[in-house]
């Protein structure tokens, strides 16, 4: 253990002592907390002088979100998703080993205050694409939000990945293509601050409900905050109806006040999806990729936060004028697999949903 760790071990709680002592499956020793959330926590971990993010949570929990975050990144297997390395169980832990990524755009808001249009343009066009892929493979993320898109890194900087698939589950079956049915009453399931008016309500998701979560995603990031953001309330309960009265009370007019009219076209077109509308996906990228030709933009990955200078520049991968990543980085192998194998094996993939 290094001086500075001896030097910090009092601030640790015990879990996380116990935690920094273990080697996990005899290769993976956690070196840094990078975050923790209502399942668990995730830590820096190294091997063999190798990277890579640790999800671990105790294995007598009641949400089994790790297991299945692995069954649907196992499944998925789509660009711009992190790559699983290995998912078991240590002790009284379940443990996910995954590809190690960069800061968050919540990270990245907190230091910017706000994005540029051209950095969302660029941003909404892959983080589209990346629902676009998930969907085509039958599964919906429901917990949009800026802690979950975050920077890859080393020669992947420019690409924005989507993460956390804990709460992700299929929304109709891939044999089939028949929807689950739209059931009223539901928990809600997700961020109340990005969830969809319909999730506020209680309504089952599908991909209508990634999309509108996006477009308030987008809107926070240019914005640099929401007209529902800290509503008052005695409890949990009364907070969420304030914030899903206050989304319903906001025209997209007044949320995309000051921003090319294609941002309202967006919240709009994504707020009146129908429950299993097929999205076109294409001509909601082409709002943004119109913004930037308007505005003389380059899409070139040159965001707020890039350091382009000739001492550490990067590739910049091909993408077409739709936005689309024509890349194919070293860590994205087999994304051309489109999961038939696991398809063939079990319908059932996230949050225990199984489909006939």
């Amino acid at each position: 253990m290094s001086e500075n760790n001896e030097n910090n071990e009092n601030d640790f709680s015990s879990t996380e002592r116990d935690i920094r002592a273990k080697t996990f499956f005899n290769k993976y020793h956690c070196i840094e907390k990078l975050g923790s959330g209502s399942f668990g926590q995730i830590y820096k971990a190294e091997y063999n002088n190798q990277f890579y993010a640790l999800k671990i949570e105790d294995r007598d929990n009641t949400h089994n979100s790790l297991k299945n975050e692995a069954e649907v990144l196992n499944y998925l297997k789509v660009p711009q998703t992190p790559t699983i390395v290995s998912y078991g169980y240590s002790g009284k832990y379940n443990i996910l080993i995954m590809q190690l990524l960069d800061k968050s755009l919540e990270d990245l808001l907190d230091i910017y205050k706000k994005f540029s249009i051209k950095t969302i343009c660029m941003l909404a066009c892959q983080m589209i694409t990346i629902l676009e892929n998930i969907h085509t493979k039958h599964i919906i993320h429901r917990d949009i939000k800026p802690d979950n898109f975050v920077m890859g890194k080393d020669e992947n900087s420019k690409f924005v990945y989507l993460l956390d698939f804990g709460l992700a589950k299929k929304f109709r079956s891939s044999k089939t293509l028949v929807q689950l049915k739209l059931i009223n009453k539901k928990k809600l399931t997700g961020t109340a601050r990005y969830a969809s008016i319909n999730a506020s309500k209680g309504y089952e998701q599908s991909r209508r409900d990634d999309l509108e979560g996006l477009s308030y995603v987008l809107l926070y990031l240019a914005r640099g905050n929401l007209p529902w953001q800290g509503m008052p309330g005695k409890n949990k309960e009364e907070r969420y109806k304030k914030i899903l009265l206050k989304k319903i009370e906001t025209t997209s007019s007044e949320l995309c006040e000051g921003f090319p009219q294609e941002f309202e076209k967006f919240c709009e077109y994504c707020k009146n999806l129908k429950y299993e509308e097929e999205p076109n996906y294409k001509m909601m990228k082409q709002y943004f990729l119109d913004v930037l030709k308007k505005e003389k933009l380059k899409y070139d990955y040159i965001y707020e936060w890039s350091n382009m200078g000739e001492e550490n520049q990067i590739r910049i991968y091909n993408q077409d004028e739709n936005g689309e990543n024509n890349s194919n980085p070293s860590n994205f192998e087999n994304n051309n697999n489109n999961g038939e194998n696991n398809e063939n094996q079990k319908e059932k993939v996230g949050c225990g949903c199984l489909i006939y």
